[in-house]
């Protein structure tokens, strides 16, 4: 098939659109190495819990203040953890959109 300048898909255009396609898989790839190597953190409870993950969501800590420990109420202990670890998550997946606006489905 011959190249035009009607905006066919000629020979030229097609390798233009495969190179652009393997540029922004190759951009995505690296953001998202990025996002992965990336740490969050999140700190509940005037600093009475504090949870560190990493952004492909796999956690690296969990820090609780001595004095938030209470075996009359544990419940308020368990509440702080979820609290602090889903606010990690909601950083992580807000970053995801940030760097991956363009790919539906992706995150």
């Amino acid at each position: 098939m011959a190249y035009n300048n009607f905006g066919g898909f000629g020979g030229g255009n097609l390798n233009n659109l495969m190179r652009q396609a393997q540029k922004m898989q190759e951009e995505m790839a690296k953001a998202k190495q990025e996002l992965e190597e990336t740490e969050f953190s999140s700190s509940v409870g005037g600093g009475m819990v504090e949870v560190k993950m990493m952004g492909d969501r796999s956690l690296k800590s969990i820090s609780i203040k001595p004095e938030v420990v209470d075996p009359d109420d544990v419940e308020m202990l368990e509440d702080l953890i979820v609290s602090a670890v889903n606010d990690v998550l909601g950083q992580i997946s807000r970053k995801e959109k940030e760097a991956m606006p363009a790919v539906p489905g992706m995150f």
